[in-house]
């Protein structure tokens, strides 16, 4: 995993963060493809959310206006002694009525299309996320930056419907406004600029914050990260061993104490201000809303207009006031919502390096292998290093053959095995297989007939045949094949323990999980090599965890099951190394020797020394 970077006090470090209005409003071009996600996920949710909202938009100015009628019939009443038809009064009322449970009913509704439309969204978005994820390379996975931008992303396929509901809202709310604007325009149209005096001071400060908590917020994201993963290890099944025994808990308690307390203190400030600035500045719109206020009073007071008229006036202008203000902010809102969207869609624009001939059809996988694979002056280093994982390696894997590789820690074994699976591409060089090189054969055709089992295999958190038939997952149902799997690898053994069988959920994670140990799991990892019909298998220390009689009956299953394919062995286990049919000695990325063991042992040369060396270990 990517490590997190040390939090910063370097001020660049916000500074890089901030964007300008330009930025802000550019972000909005986000919105359309951000809509065709939404649209696309379920039309008839979305049709029918704008359609309920456009018609709520009209609700706020026809209530206020027969609240106007309401009164002014009730004062015209009142004025005639004697005069008791009140039938066009109570249809107002009734009509009022009406209207109040239409908008509740459609309020209820649109929280509902809401909901479900934003759980389809994030189940949707989610899928594509993953979907993004496996084109991907390894070596992009490998990267710090990368996995900032992939948990800004993931950040983003959940709550998104804020946006939508958000936009949606706006429109409605701008159709509200526009009903009782016309209305307030009628009376007098310098009310209008009123209001816009009224609700700028406020819009102006939330943005400046929203800009400011965005800032904050993007710039934290490797720290938030190192948080997420303090939290983990603090308190997780896989860890607590070792934070028990090596006195550890104080430590991480500390470190992530130390991280949140900086972050809520930064956080703090910002809030702290943008409270005290927002009194100040809805102090300033308060007043200009009651200088209107005054006005519109004191022509009521003048007989100028009536009283349903003041009514009519007061309502709209209190409810133009708040839409508007509700407008901006939410504009303001909207632009950082969609500031945040650009990291979804930053994510979706990676594209991989590592990927299938797109300028002409790509070479079918050779069945059978005839030559081999062949490594011509090969050389690779990882992104951001400067040193070389492997340099001018040339050599040959026959059709057939059986290959160990032997190697001290960091020689570039591991490396090596992953250029052959074309997890990554060379640097300098090629590999060729049957004279081809292996960037002109159909990638995801490669890979099938590429089966890897590396040494930090990962324990999957499902059942024991799941964990088996993960070595080729279109193969799950096929429980003959998922067991044969297993009685070449020994995990029969293994499984033949557990409660439910192939059925037992492995791991403490889940309610009524098994947890194995790691010898027991390195036999069901092995037996995912058995589930694919691969022409080379690739196995990188997969039984450091068994003892040497384990191993040896492993090796020799293993050379019988792959008798007529190739194969390569990393193991630090000379015993398991000698029956290759030749092992090449790896030295700081550069080929030292290769040949049989018996050839390297009369050579006298590193692998001699080792072998020795270990040999001794065991009198």
């Amino acid at each position: 995993m990517a490590k997190s970077q040390k939090p910063t006090d370097n001020p660049t470090s916000t500074k890089e963060s901030e964007l300008s209005w330009r930025e802000r409003f550019a972000a909005l071009g986000n919105l359309p493809a951000f809509f065709r996600l939404v649209w696309e996920t379920s039309p008839g949710l979305f049709i029918g959310n704008a359609a309920l909202r456009l018609i709520r938009a009209a609700i706020p100015a026809a209530t206020l206006y027969i609240g106007k009628l309401i009164i002014d019939e009730v004062v015209r009443l009142n004025r005639l002694p004697g005069f008791d038809d009140t039938s066009y009064l109570w249809t107002l009322v009734a009509a009022e009525f009406g209207l109040a449970i239409l908008s509740t009913g459609i309020g209820r509704a649109v929280s509902l299309l809401d909901g479900l439309l934003g759980d389809l969204f994030a189940n949707r978005t989610s899928v594509r996320l993953m979907e993004h994820a496996a084109t991907l390379d390894l070596e992009q996975f490998e990267d710090a930056t990368f996995y900032d931008k992939l948990e800004r992303a993931r950040r983003q396929t959940t709550g998104r419907t804020i946006l939508l509901s958000g936009v949606f809202g706006q429109v409605q709310e701008l159709i509200s406004v526009g009903f009782l604007a016309a209305g307030l325009a009628v009376y007098n149209p310098w009310l209008l600029l009123l209001i816009l005096v009224a609700v700028t001071p406020s819009f102006i400060g939330d943005n400046y914050f929203n800009q400011r908590s965005y800032s904050l917020s993007r710039s934290w994201t490797p720290e938030r990260r190192e948080l997420d993963y303090l939290r983990y290890i603090g308190a997780s099944d896989e860890t607590a061993k070792e934070v028990k025994i090596f006195g550890l808990s104080g430590f991480i308690i500390d470190r992530f104490r130390s991280l949140s307390n900086e972050f809520f203190q930064k956080n703090k400030q910002l809030a702290i201000s943008r409270a005290g600035w927002g009194v100040l500045l809805t102090g300033l719109g308060t007043a200009g809303y009651y200088g209107a206020y005054v006005w519109i009073v004191a022509r009521a007071v003048n007989g100028q207009i009536s009283l349903g008229d003041l009514t009519f006036l007061a309502g709209s202008f209190r409810q133009v006031r708040g839409s508007l203000e509700g407008i901006l902010l939410q504009f303001s809102s909207l632009t950082q919502e969609a500031i945040y969207l650009q990291d979804l869609f930053d994510y979706f624009a990676i594209k991989p390096l590592i990927h299938s001939q797109v300028d002409r059809k790509p070479l079918p996988f050779p069945r059978p292998v005839r030559e081999g694979f062949v490594f011509e002056n090969v050389g690779f280093k990882y992104t951001n290093s400067d040193r070389w994982a492997l340099r001018n390696l040339s050599f040959t894997l026959h059709a057939g053959e059986k290959l160990a590789l032997v190697g001290e820690n960091g020689a570039g074994k591991t490396t090596l095995v992953k250029l052959l699976a074309r997890l990554y591409d060379p640097a300098e060089g090629r590999i060729l297989l049957d004279g081809h090189d292996l960037r002109d054969y159909d990638l995801d055709e490669l890979r099938r007939n590429i089966g890897v089992i590396f040494q930090d295999y990962t324990r999957f958190k499902m059942s024991a045949g799941t964990n088996i038939a993960v070595g080729d997952i279109d193969e799950r149902t096929n429980q003959p094949r998922i067991e044969t799997s297993a009685q070449r690898s020994l995990a029969d053994t293994v499984i033949a323990k557990l409660p439910e069988g192939y059925e037992q959920q492995l791991g403490k994670s889940f309610n009524k999980g098994v947890e194995l140990s790691g010898g027991e799991w390195q036999k069901v990892a092995l037996g995912r090599a058995y589930m694919r019909d691969a022409q080379l298998i690739i196995l990188d220390e997969p039984t450091a965890a068994l003892d040497a009689r384990a191993e040896y009956e492993v090796f020799q299953r293993f050379a019988k099951l792959t008798e007529g394919r190739s194969s390569v062995i990393i193991s630090h286990r000379f015993s398991t190394v000698r029956m290759a049919d030749r092992i090449l000695v790896l030295e700081g990325g550069r080929l030292l020797e290769i040949g049989s063991h018996y050839e390297l042992l009369e050579q006298d040369g590193r692998y001699a020394e080792l072998f020795g060396l270990q040999a001794r270990g065991y009198q």
